[in-house]
């Protein structure tokens, strides 16, 4: 992995770089010391480094097992709790997985929505597939993820019976408490616990990530040595250095970053990554909004307005160095397109093309670019991508003075919806009186 800060120099000046080396250093011995606001939730620093083969060697043990019986997993979890699956998944995947009958094994998503018509759709799939469940909660009582799976358990254990739906539905839950925790107590579930020190959106690299991710047939031991790297390379201060540009921009008015890639399968990487920072950072009126585009595509739609619309963002692209398959332009002898001039060329090329041209159009129209490529698109980069993010996040969140492991704002929506749902205990809250 490699991080390119060519493309903000002429934005930032070095005086203002390193006034912020110092506040990142400090910030990156936090982590380590575990004195910064939120400690308690800092069990994901160390994790690449200290977690147990024997957990790895469940995880794919149960996944196998899983993928010889099993021809659809239902993941079941919301924020954190799927985001970091689906992003490794899509990333991995074949584009068309879903279409080809020969990939027999299917992940899908349940309980990140509450759209009726998602949920009954959905178990029309299901009717006609051999499935299970992986619900995600520390509490078991998240609105999403409860109410799918309150549907879901119902179903599954209508169509094979309490015992053999048992054997089919797997948690991932708090290691003592909650509503979930109990549940697989008394009916018998398979669990993975979900480590106190560790928030839902730093938990990729925890079973919360890792088994779905191996039920999707990847090799999460790739993962784990990917972030390992990274962790051992700390000392480098890649993340720093991320977390000092993007801090920097947002000194001089710089709001908004904007991930792009050129890959449409690293589209959920951008969700994760979103999620990741807009949570960790949103507090107290700071934090820079995280956005997301999909290029070429979105040059399309969004092109307009990253190139001459406010300057108030900035972008950090994705690279990939080199596609896994390899395709080239045929030559056509009518040339009613005028495209013979890139005739046996890799579409790559001309991609790679388009990703430079955009820069510097960008770049020139006033907005900083930092680019990080990957060498390819496979387990061993997707967790050096992973722990590079969320180390960063944490030294960028310290930075802003803001706790990155608490979320207070999200609850404001709970508390007005579940008054207006008539919960019991939030009948002060009736906002239509």
């Amino acid at each position: 992995m490699k991080l390119n800060l060519k493309y903000t120099e002429k934005f930032i000046e070095l005086s203002e770089k390193e006034n912020l080396q110092k506040t990142a250093d400090d910030s990156n011995n936090k982590l380590h010391d575990k004195t910064g606001k939120g400690n308690d939730f800092l069990g994901w620093v160390e994790l690449p480094n200290v977690i147990k083969n024997e957990l790895i060697e469940d995880i794919e043990k149960t996944a196998k097992e899983i993928r010889k019986n099993i021809d659809t997993m239902v993941v079941i979890g919301i924020g954190g709790s799927y985001l970091g699956a689906k992003a490794v998944i899509e990333a991995l995947s074949d584009n068309f997985s879903y279409l080809k009958s020969e990939n027999k094994m299917q992940v899908v998503f349940a309980g990140q929505n509450l759209s009726e018509d998602y949920l009954y759709e959905l178990r029309e799939l299901l009717k006609n597939k051999s499935y299970g469940l992986c619900v995600i909660s520390k509490s078991g009582t998240t609105t999403e993820p409860a109410v799918a799976f309150r549907i879901l358990k119902k179903d599954i254990e209508e169509k094979y019976g309490k015992a053999q739906a048992r054997k089919r539905i797997i948690a991932i839950t708090d290691k003592q408490k909650g509503a979930l925790k109990k549940l697989a107590q008394i009916e018998g579930y398979k669990t993975y616990e979900i480590a106190d020190d560790i928030g839902g959106r730093f938990s990729v690299l925890t079973p919360v990530g890792l088994l779905p991710i191996a039920i999707a047939g990847f090799d999460i031991k790739q993962i784990i040595e990917g972030a390992k790297n990274i962790y051992k390379k700390s000392a480098d201060n890649n993340s720093e250095n991320y977390a000092i540009i993007r801090n920097t921009l947002y000194n001089k008015g710089f709001t908004i970053e904007m991930m792009a890639n050129y890959n449409p399968k690293l589209h959920y990487f951008a969700e994760w990554w979103k999620q990741l920072y807009g949570e960790s950072e949103g507090k107290e009126h700071k934090g820079i909004f995280p956005a997301s585009v999909d290029f070429t595509s979105d040059l399309h739609s969004m092109g307009q307005y990253i190139q001459d619309g406010k300057r108030n963002l900035f972008e950090t692209t994705i690279s990939v160095k080199e596609p896994k398959y390899k395709l080239t332009l045929p030559e056509n002898e009518e040339n009613l397109d005028n495209l013979n001039y890139l005739s046996g060329k890799r579409i790559d090329y001309i991609n790679k093309n388009a990703e430079l041209g955009t820069t510097l159009a960008h770049v020139s129209g006033g907005v900083p670019n930092i680019k990080i490529e990957i060498p390819e698109l496979n387990e061993y980069y997707i967790g050096e991508l992973i722990y590079f993010f969320e180390k960063a996040c944490g030294i960028s969140a310290y930075m802003l003075d803001v706790n990155p492991f608490d979320q207070p704002g999200v609850e404001d929506y709970k508390r007005n919806m579940f008054a207006l749902l008539g919960k019991p205990g939030f009948e002060s809250e009736n906002l239509l009186k």
